[in-house]
Order: C-alpha cells, then sequence, then structure tokens
C-alpha cells in the first residue's frame, strides 16, 4: 500500500507537469484540504479540488513563467508521502528568478489524496515578486 501511495502522488506532479485537469482532479479528493503557507501566493487553507485547480493553481501559469516543482526526494509513513525538491521560476512581473526549496506533506486515503500541506520560504518567494 505505501508503494501505492507514493506512486500516486507522482503520478499527480506528472499530471501537474503536462496540465491534465481529468487526471488532477481523479487524484485529489474532491474536498480536498489544500494548505499552503501563509505569504506564498494563494496562502491558506483551501477546500475543494475545483477550487484548488481554478483558483489556487492558476496563478502560476499566469504570474510565474517557467514554474516548476522538482522533487529531489521521497519519504512516506503510511498514509503519508512526503516530497522534498526546489520551486524555480521567473515572476512575470518583476523578471526576478525564484529558487526556493520546499517540502510537501500528502494524505492519501482511499486511493485518493485527502490533504496537501506546504513548508518553503515565502520571503524567497515574496522577494521574487518584489513585495
Amino acid at each position: 500500500m505505501e508503494k501505492q501511495n507514493r506512486e500516486l502522488v507522482q503520478e499527480l506532479y506528472s499530471a501537474f507537469a503536462s496540465r491534465d485537469r481529468d487526471r488532477i482532479l481523479a487524484i485529489m479528493h474532491p474536498d480536498i484540504e489544500w494548505i499552503q503557507n501563509d505569504g506564498f501566493p494563494g496562502g491558506g487553507l483551501h477546500k475543494g479540488a475545483g477550487h484548488v485547480l481554478d483558483d489556487v493553481l492558476s496563478q502560476f501559469r499566469r504570474d510565474w513563467d517557467q514554474w516548476k516543482a522538482a522533487v529531489a526526494e521521497w519519504h512516506q509513513d503510511g498514509p503519508t508521502v512526503i516530497a522534498i525538491g526546489l520551486y524555480e521560476g521567473v515572476n512575470k512581473a518583476t523578471g526576478k528568478h525564484l529558487r526556493a526549496a520546499f517540502a510537501h506533506v500528502w494524505e492519501v486515503q482511499g486511493g485518493r489524496i485527502i490533504r496537501f500541506r506546504q513548508f518553503t520560504d515565502t520571503a524567497l518567494v515574496r522577494q521574487a515578486m518584489g513585495l
């Protein structure tokens, strides 16, 4: 089961990269809790897969060029999958490059992702955004 959970989260990153909306919505539970750091674009608690995709994640395409979240390490304990990596992108408004480490904590239940929590240095993000 643990391998399946990690593979599901890995599949979500692939779906994000290819912008496969249907696959993303199939992987995320319809009532997912999505928690981004305060100070990060779209920071705070968000609920619902459609809302997360349409109102939170869409900000990255709107505000950043070459945005990516590249995972370097995977860790797992039962239903919890942790991805550690780097955010990179160029803010469209400032032209500044961002490079910031992240940890993403995913909770899987019943073959779907039910919760996401983000940990990153929001000061670096805000600096790239000119805030």
